[in-house]
This record gives structure tokens, sequence and C-alpha cells, in this order.
């Protein structure tokens, strides 16, 4: 069998590779804490309705796999909803349900 045809497929599978890496790493590049905050602050928005806002939502540095955790507090302070986000922007645990309001 020739010589070129071993590296055709070869080519093919590092060519996808480069293109998964670049796509990822653009993507992690490109993305910022304030992207991040304010996704996750709508989506805390969509959830409690009436009364949230956005500005009820903050982030902190994470550790390990978590690059930040954005905490969403009610009008009154009550902590509500905790997203831990990874570099992706991905949402790494899901939040718990509501924790009662006192």
């Amino acid at each position: 069998m020739r010589r070129w045809v071993w590296w055709l497929p070869f080519g093919g599978l590092l060519a996808a590779v480069a293109v998964l890496g670049l796509r990822y790493g653009g993507q992690a590049a490109a993305l910022t804490e304030t992207d991040v905050i304010n996704t996750y602050a709508a989506r805390y928005v969509a959830a409690q309705g009436e009364g949230a806002r956005l500005t009820d939502c903050v982030a902190r540095p994470g550790q390990g796999e978590v690059w930040l955790v954005v905490s969403c507090t009610a009008p009154g302070g009550t902590p509500i909803y905790d997203y831990h986000v990874n570099r992706f922007g991905a949402l790494i645990d899901p939040p718990a349900p509501p924790r009662p309001q006192a």
C-alpha cells in the first residue's frame, strides 16, 4: 500500500484536533466575568419571576475546577442560588432548589 494512504487519515485527525483546539481556546479567551455574571443573573431573574433583578447577583472567584461562583440573593438579602461556573461558562453543578426565605 502506498504511504500517502496512511497519511490521509492521520492528517484529517490532526486537522480536526486543531480546529477543536482553536474553537474552545477562542471561547475561553473571549469569555469575560461580566458575560458569565449577566448570563446567570438573567437565568436567576427568569427562575424567580416578579421582584427579581439582575443586580441581585454578584460573583466571587471559585476554587479548583470552579472559575466563578455567581450568588444571587433575594431583595431581603437571603441567598437563594449559587451558580458554580467553569472557565468555559458552563454550569458545573446545577443549583439547588431555592432556599426558603425567612
